[in-house]
């Protein structure tokens, strides 16, 4: 298809052809010319038309519209314009109404809208609005891919070595959350309440800036290879999940708790001690284990959470906060200000 021109082609007669006024809603749909402006109220047919009172042919219509007669034939095949009928010799005429549907397809087309919609549209099967909607915001999605792309070829050079395969890999398809859940969900036990699971995952991924930087398009990438590793997420639940007879719903509910109470003290700029956010915390997991807060019990959840400490999992919250913008604490952060607090509770009791 050629590229569309917004000038309209002169008139058959030489004069330049006056601007028509713009179709409404209905004669979009309904496929009837925009009334002419200066002709009146009453006016139904474009100045081209009262030229041409026995219709167009196949290359007056193309000539009138500004596009080609391969154009014409293709959008005719393809039932998107009417015949007026035929010549005597066999050849397609079309009426005034071609032209304007010819003109509606070129203005529809260029906003990006495929043909398929474009059918939808004219047939009345979908509503001008919609359609449009729909194109704005996978217009917006492709902007957000061309943009993840740009700040990976940017971050190309940061890369070093492993670059092309570490980028190649993460943005081989559009970036997403759906890797990142997916290791969540091997890391978490199987058996927790969905709607449970469900907080913890939405918790633990990031959300994906729509304009990353370079060095954000490299964590990304970086995160997407540890996500990916299911070895590796196999041995982070191994190491970190809850022990043999441990109620895990109620150890996560609990904990669920004790972080929002450590995002707390993190916005308050507070160092980790001892107070309601280590309380919390620790009566999650004595809950969970079906024992008491005691001085006991709290000296070996310090050496267990010690214990338990996997680089791979700090290396991920790392990642993770360079993917965010808001700067909120998260899970990661809450953990390590609580394992701190227990730690120095513990130290000085």
């Amino acid at each position: 298809m050629n590229a569309p021109s917004w000038r309209e082609p002169p008139s058959p007669s030489g004069r330049t052809a006056t601007a028509s006024a713009a179709p409404t809603p209905a004669a979009v749909l309904n496929h009837q010319p925009a009334p002419d402006a200066a002709a009146g109220p009453d006016a139904t047919a474009s100045p081209e038309a009262t030229d041409r009172p026995a219709g167009y042919s196949i290359g007056e219509l193309a000539e009138t519209a500004g596009v080609s007669v391969k154009t014409v034939r293709f959008y005719s095949d393809s039932g998107l314009l009417p015949e007026a009928g035929r010549s005597p010799g066999g050849h397609r005429r079309y009426g005034a109404g071609a032209l304007e549907r010819l003109r509606t397809v070129r203005r529809l087309r260029a906003l990006g809208l495929a043909l398929p919609a474009v059918a939808e549209i004219l047939h009345g099967e979908a509503e001008l609005a919609g359609a449009l909607a729909r194109q704005r915001e996978e217009t917006r999605r492709q902007m957000a891919e061309l943009r993840w792309r740009e700040a990976a070829l940017a971050a190309f050079e940061l890369a070093g070595p492993e670059g092309l395969e570490l980028l190649g890999e993460a943005l081989d398809s559009p970036p997403g959350p759906d890797v990142l859940a997916a290791f969540w969900r091997r890391i978490l036990p199987v058996r927790l309440p969905p709607r449970l699971m469900s907080a913890i995952v939405g918790s633990a991924v990031p959300e994906l800036p729509a304009d990353p930087t370079p060095q954000q398009a490299l964590a990304y990438a970086r995160l997407h290879a540890l996500a990916s590793d299911r070895a590796a997420a196999a041995s982070i639940r191994d190491l970190t999940g809850p022990g043999p007879g441990c109620d895990a719903v109620k150890m996560y509910e609990g904990l669920g708790e004790a972080y929002a109470l450590a995002g707390q003290e993190l916005r308050a700029g507070r160092p980790p001690a001892a107070g309601g956010a280590l309380d919390c915390f620790v009566q999650a997991h004595a809950a969970a284990e079906r024992t008491t807060d005691s001085a006991g019990f709290r000296r070996g959840l310090a050496d267990r959470t010690a214990g338990r400490r996997d680089l791979r999992m700090e290396r991920y919250w790392s990642l993770a906060a360079e993917l965010r913008a808001d700067g909120e604490p998260d899970m990661g952060s809450a953990h390590t200000w609580l394992a701190v607090a227990l730690k120095s509770s513990v130290r000085y009791a």
